[in-house]
């Protein structure tokens, strides 16, 4: 089954960090496939928002556990996934992400 570009990024990802990434060092932070390559990530973000990317760096995050706030006992745990950084062209944007604060 092949995937399409839609299955390789699956979200952007909204901190305080990736604001100041997107603003100052024209970077963009998104949770991906965990199977993707990068210059699979590179050919879906270029599609989608039809950008010219420069620069694309992968890691993955691992599961975290902790305590749940009700029960001391009780432990939650975060799923691990694939995020990618990536880094546009000169003069390049992502208008999404413009009006986020």
């Amino acid at each position: 089954m092949k995937k399409t570009v839609f299955d390789i990024v699956r979200r952007p990802i909204i901190t305080e960090k990736s604001n100041y990434m997107s603003s100052m060092l024209n970077q963009y932070v998104f949770e991906v496939d965990a199977r993707a390559s990068k210059t699979e990530v590179k050919d879906a973000i270029e599609t989608i928002f039809d950008v010219k990317v420069e620069n694309v760096n992968v890691m993955n995050v691992p599961a975290k556990q902790s305590r749940s706030l009700q029960n001391r006992r009780m432990r939650t745990r975060s799923s691990s996934y694939k995020k990618a950084i990536v880094t546009l062209v000169e003069g390049e944007r992502i208008p999404i992400f413009e009006g986020v604060e």
